[in-house]
């Protein structure tokens, strides 16, 4: 391994910039823009690691696979979903971050794991699903997809959608092999959408279930567990905001862990928003890590250098 190590979580929704247009096509734009900025990165020495987001992904492929089940296909369950997408995502970041760094005059082997992370089957997201995946239905089609098993929530007067676990992660089941491959100097893309989430059964084997992990969480676990030097969430905006969207919008360069704690208990950062992403630099950083930065694809080099983004430290600086 060359340098410090930074993994680097990519967001599903950063891989779509314009969600009136989640076409591939539209989707490879955002994708070699985003490895531009990582190809930055390692050309200017460090050592990067990626992950990825996946909701609006796996969002799309239930829809088309709930279609493709009235024409009496087989469903296919929400794990594998997340095991296709981190398949599919890792392909492209493949291809276009090796494009990004021949022009760096860069060339190195860029690898995916599927990763599989397992999860706490007592873990009480389980009794409280609360994560909502796939589009939008009526509420008589929710109370079908209810009779059939499904729990469903209205969305503030858009419609109804699916709700499913969200557990804790634990650990990921791939570990030693992306860490010898990280420290022989692959470029390791793994743990996408937070990991295929997994349990052991009674006998002992693993199993998968029905649920989502978290990616800024899985993150947050693949960087602790490589002892990465950083790690980095790459988001839809460049800093975190207090007030945010309001007319008193205040735009943060540097958090200690005790200001973070702070203004999360104030209710600064939106749940399901810029709430996980704070949690998982604080998880980052209690267990060790020594810095955390949240910006957007744009603004990762200048991030590096204190320029843009928002730095999460245990302390403050030095004067």
């Amino acid at each position: 391994m060359v340098g410090k190590l930074a993994v680097v979580a990519v967001g599903g929704n950063s891989l779509i910039r314009d969600p009136r247009r989640p076409d591939i096509d539209s989707q490879w734009d955002a994708v070699h823009e985003t490895c531009r900025n990582i190809a930055a990165m390692i050309a200017a020495g460090w050592s990067v690691t990626l992950t990825h987001g996946n909701g609006p992904q796996v969002g799309t492929n239930m829809e088309r696979f709930e279609i493709a089940q009235r024409h009496g296909l087989y469903e296919v369950p929400l794990d594998m979903l997340v095991a296709h997408t981190q398949a599919s995502i890792g392909y492209m970041l493949q291809q276009a971050l090796d494009s990004a760094l021949r022009r760096h005059g860069i060339n190195r082997t860029i690898v995916t794991v599927v990763t599989q992370t397992t999860v706490d089957a007592a873990d009480r997201a389980f009794a409280n699903p609360d994560k909502p995946v796939g589009g939008f239905m009526s509420e008589a089609e929710a109370r079908q997809r209810e009779a059939e098993g499904w729990t469903l929530r209205e969305d503030a007067g858009r419609g109804w959608r699916r709700v499913v676990p969200s557990p804790l992660p634990l650990v990921l089941q791939e570990t030693n092999a992306i860490r010898m491959l990280v420290i022989n100097d692959y470029i390791v893309i793994a743990a996408g959408g937070g990991g295929v989430p997994v349990v052991r059964d009674s006998q002992g084997d693993l199993r998968g279930v029905r649920a989502v992990i978290d990616k800024d969480r899985g993150g947050s676990l693949l960087a602790r567990e490589l002892r990465a030097d950083l790690f980095i969430i790459s988001t839809g905006v460049e800093r975190v905001a207090l007030n945010f969207n309001r007319p008193d919008q205040r735009d943060l360069d540097t958090l200690t862990v005790a200001e973070a704690e702070r203004y999360r208990d104030e209710g600064h950062f939106a749940p399901g928003s810029m709430l996980p992403k704070i949690e998982a630099c604080l998880d980052f950083i209690r267990h060790g890590g020594p810095e955390a930065i949240i910006t957007n694809p744009p603004n990762l080099a200048r991030a590096l250098h204190g320029e843009a983004g928002t730095r999460i430290l245990p302390a403050p600086l030095p004067a």
